[in-house]
Formats: structure tokens, sequence, C-alpha cells
């Protein structure tokens, strides 16, 4: 019964702790303090609910209990009238005592506070004063729910190492006093790219690991799939988000053929594509109409992730590899490397122009990326070279090029597969 009613309480804690944070912030107006007292909470029904019975709206109770012993932080302080003539609890304060902040039907003004309250948490989280690792860290500590062992397991990563990323994170943000409260205007448009760069980071680490044993890492996928969402729902009028969350469907649709029964990597061209998620697709193709839409009314051009999302629609249409629009591809690319160039796209373009001109002019661009200093040790970019001379029948060549990516891989898996397509070349 005990595990069972622990069981429960774990499922409640992921689903709930994002929004209880949250609301404890918007009080407190500190995000470390905040995540303390939520999980003064959870010890709370840890003690409580396994003699007790869980409670109706679980959510309710720990929302109360949080926002209670936020109350109480705020009398021992003896600068409390001062805070509350700040943050304007006065009449909130009160309510919180006999009122629980959920109930089972909410109306829209409640909602719209939770909304807001959330928006708030993410845009704190993925604040740009904080380095990138450690703004990933703490989005998937404070929205994801996950605990800082789960957190380090999924970045190879010792234990101490995160919880002192996170504790440093919160430092950052208390001593340069970042405001909990959701950017305006250009500061908005600022810190969307950062939200959403940590949420598609995520989902990255997700879909194709960078070091370790696993090619693929399903719970950070997931977890990147749900912070878009809810920030879809948030804020349903922005088509970049739209175009993240289309971009994530897509691809994670490609989940379940990635790999085969053994955990090997299964390359796109070779997938089964009766293994891809059809829900997933549609759900993607959605979010992509309503970016595309939305872009359409401002009058403006798609954005890097709409552009991206699109790209990821020619493959989810196509039934077959060679019913892949190629050309249309390269089409997206070009307008990508407009909106956002990199060497990345670059080199993801040549592959493009691989299937729809020919490998002879995808090796021209891949050899003007050799001396690019982002490409150094990224093994793309031997591994494409040695797709592209294969193609071309120089496989002494392109065995050397797989063994020189090989080489630079770290996940075990990519290694693999890049050794064994070397040794493919022999003979």
């Amino acid at each position: 019964m005990a595990d069972a009613t622990h069981a429960a309480i774990a499922a409640v804690w992921r689903i709930e702790s994002a929004r209880i944070v949250a609301g404890v912030a918007r009080m407190v107006r500190d995000v470390g303090l905040a995540e303390e007292l939520a999980q003064d909470a959870l010890i709370a029904a840890l003690e409580h609910w396994p003699s007790e019975g869980v409670p109706d709206n679980p959510g309710a109770w720990l929302m109360t209990t949080a926002k209670h012993r936020a109350l109480d932080r705020l009398r021992r302080d003896q600068n409390l009238a001062k805070k509350l003539e700040e943050i304007g609890l006065d009449l909130e304060a009160q309510q919180a005592l006999v009122v629980p902040d959920f109930v089972d039907e909410l109306d829209a003004k409640r909602a719209d506070t939770i909304g807001d309250d959330l928006l708030r948490l993410i845009f704190t989280a993925c604040h740009p004063v904080l380095s990138t690792e450690a703004r990933l860290a703490l989005t998937l500590k404070l929205l994801g729910g996950l605990s800082t062992a789960e957190i380090a397991r999924a970045f190879l990563a010792t234990e101490p190492t995160i919880a002192q990323r996170i504790v440093r994170a919160k430092r950052t943000l208390a001593e340069a006093r970042v405001p909990f409260e959701l950017p305006r205007g250009q500061a908005l448009r600022e810190r969307l790219a950062s939200v959403l760069e940590v949420i598609y980071l995520i989902f990255n680490e997700g879909y194709t690991a960078t070091a370790g044993e696993d090619w693929m890492r399903p719970a950070l996928t997931q977890e990147a799939l749900r912070l878009g969402r809810v920030l879809a729902e948030l804020m349903p009028d922005e088509p970049e988000v739209q175009g993240l969350v289309a971009l994530m469907e897509l691809q994670a649709s490609r989940s379940a053929a990635r790999v085969d029964a053994q955990g090997r990597p299964v390359l796109l061209m070779a997938q089964n594509r009766g293994r891809w998620d059809r829900l997933l697709i549609r759900r993607g193709l959605l979010a992509l109409a309503r970016a595309e839409s939305l872009c359409l009314a401002a009058g403006g051009a798609l954005g890097p992730y709409a552009l991206q999302a699109g790209i990821a629609a020619c493959h989810a249409r196509a039934g077959t590899p060679d019913a892949t629009d190629w050309p249309q591809i390269v089409a997206l690319y070009d307008a990508l490397a407009q909106v956002s160039p990199s060497p990345v796209v670059e080199l993801n373009r040549a592959v493009a122009v691989g299937m729809a001109f020919g490998p002879e002019a995808a090796l021209a661009i891949v050899d003007a990326l050799a001396d690019e200093p982002a490409l150094k040790n990224y093994q793309w970019l031997p591994s494409v070279r040695a797709d592209l001379l294969a193609k071309l029948g120089r496989r002494a060549e392109a065995r050397a090029e797989f063994e020189r990516a090989a080489s630079l891989a770290r996940n075990a898996r990519e290694r693999e597969l890049l050794l064994e397509r070397a040794r493919a070349m022999e003979g």
C-alpha cells in the first residue's frame, strides 16, 4: 500500500511540480526559495498520504500546503509588511489560508493566473544570464520535475556536479535580481529565443545522445515535447513556438524506427516508415500549419524552427524514401541558411543537394566546409563526406573518412555504426 502511495506521489509531483513552484514563486519572488517550499509540501505529502490516503485533488493539496509554508516564511521575515506591500499579496495571503488555490473546475481568471505563473517560471529558468548548461539543468528540475539524479544520468554527469550547477543557477538568478515576471516587447522576443533553444537542446540530447551507450534517451525527448506543448498552449499566437512543437512532433514520430532490436541506429533512408507514429505526424503537421498561418497573417517569413519543421514534414509525407521531395528540402535549407546561417545548416543542406542533384555537387559544398572551426570535431562532417565519396565509387577515401568520423564520435552506438560503414568499404 505504501509503495502504491509513493508511486502516486511521484506521478502527481511530476505533473504538478512546475505549477506549484510557479505559484509559490509569485508570492516569494525567489525561484530557489519557491522550490524549497514546494519540496517541503512534497515531504508533507510523503508524511501524511500513506496513512491518510491520497486526497481527491492532490495538486490542490500540494499547492495549498506549499503556499501555507510560504506564508509562514514571510511572517518570520522582519520586513513582512514591506514585502507584502512590494508584491501586493495582502488579499491573496489571507485567501490562501482558508481556500485552496486549485478546485476541480478552475474559472477563466484562475486559469489565466496559473498560465501566467508557468510562463514566468519558464522564462526565469531559461534566462540568458545563466549558462546553457545551467539553463538545461534548472529547466529540467523546475519544469520537468526530474530529480537531480535523473538529470545527472541523462547528461552523463555526476549527481554532485548537477546539484552544484542547479544551486549556482538559482544563486545567479538571485544575485542578478532577475524579476519573476514575463518580459514584454523586444525583451520577450529575445528571451523567447533562449527558451526555445533550451527546449530544443533537451529534445536533441534525447533524440541523438551526445555520448554514452544509448543512441537515444526517450525520457529527455518526452520532457522536451511536454515543455513545448505547455509553451504552445500558453503562447498560441507565437509562430516559432508552434514551429518548434511541429519540429519535435515530426522528428519524434520516427523514434520507434530509429533503432533495431539490438538498439543499433537505423539511418533515415533505411527506416521502416510503417513504424513511424502517425498520430505524432498529424500533430506535427497541424502545428506546422498553425505556424505558417500565423506567419502569413503577420506578413512575415517562417522562422528557423518552422523551416526545419517544413523539412521534417517533407520526410513525413513521403511514403517511401524515393518519394521524398528533395528539391523542396533544398529550397527550405536555402531559406534556413538566410534566417539562421551556420556551418551545420550548410552541411545538412549539402546532404539534401546530394540527394536532389547528385553527390558531386554536394561534395563541393562539403569540401568548402573543411576548414570551418565549428566543425573541427564534428563527426558528421567526415561522415557526410564519406557517404558522398562512397556514392562516387571512391571507397578507400570513404573508408578513411568513416574511420575519422568514428574517432570523433562520443556515442558508442554511433561509433559502432561508423566503423561498420568503414568496414563495408573494404573490397
